[in-house]
């Protein structure tokens, strides 16, 4: 009888889940996801690219420089002039060498400005230069 009541009272203790392991798990997640995850690299502007039939869908280039309608050039999202162009080209190429770099230019762009954008990443020692475009729709 005795151990009838022991049980009985055993049983009226409340019983509580640790959440110090769920917890840890949780974080361990979090971080994995974080470090596995890709992060989309952007030019810092709003441009609107030409459209071109041919256009072959490329991975990410490592190095972008926008050229906006304006002829104003971006890198990094940050604005500089056109002649730091090749500085801040061999810069990037300097940190992670071999890298291919995508002219982001809005369509409505000078070929004068686009070509001496790409002059100045030739001459920062890019050998895969690549123009950012829109897939043309098969329709049209």
């Amino acid at each position: 009888m005795r151990r009838v009541r022991d049980i009985m009272k055993n049983r009226d203790t409340q019983v509580a889940i640790n959440m110090a392991p769920l917890i840890d798990m949780v974080f361990l997640l979090l971080i994995f996801f974080i470090v596995t995850t890709s992060f989309v690299k952007e030019t810092g502007i709003e441009v609107q690219r030409p459209v071109a039939s041919t256009a072959v869908l490329q991975d990410q280039g490592s190095i972008l420089v926008g050229v906006d309608e304006n002829g104003e050039v971006f890198f990094n999202k940050k604005k500089i002039d056109i002649r730091s162009v090749r500085y801040n080209v061999e810069k990037a190429l300097a940190e992670s060498p071999g890298s291919s770099v995508v002219l982001v230019a809005d369509k409505l762009t000078q070929a004068g400005v686009l070509i001496t954008v790409m002059d100045g990443c030739r001459l920062a020692g890019a050998t895969d230069i690549s123009i950012a475009t829109e897939l043309a729709d098969e329709d049209s």
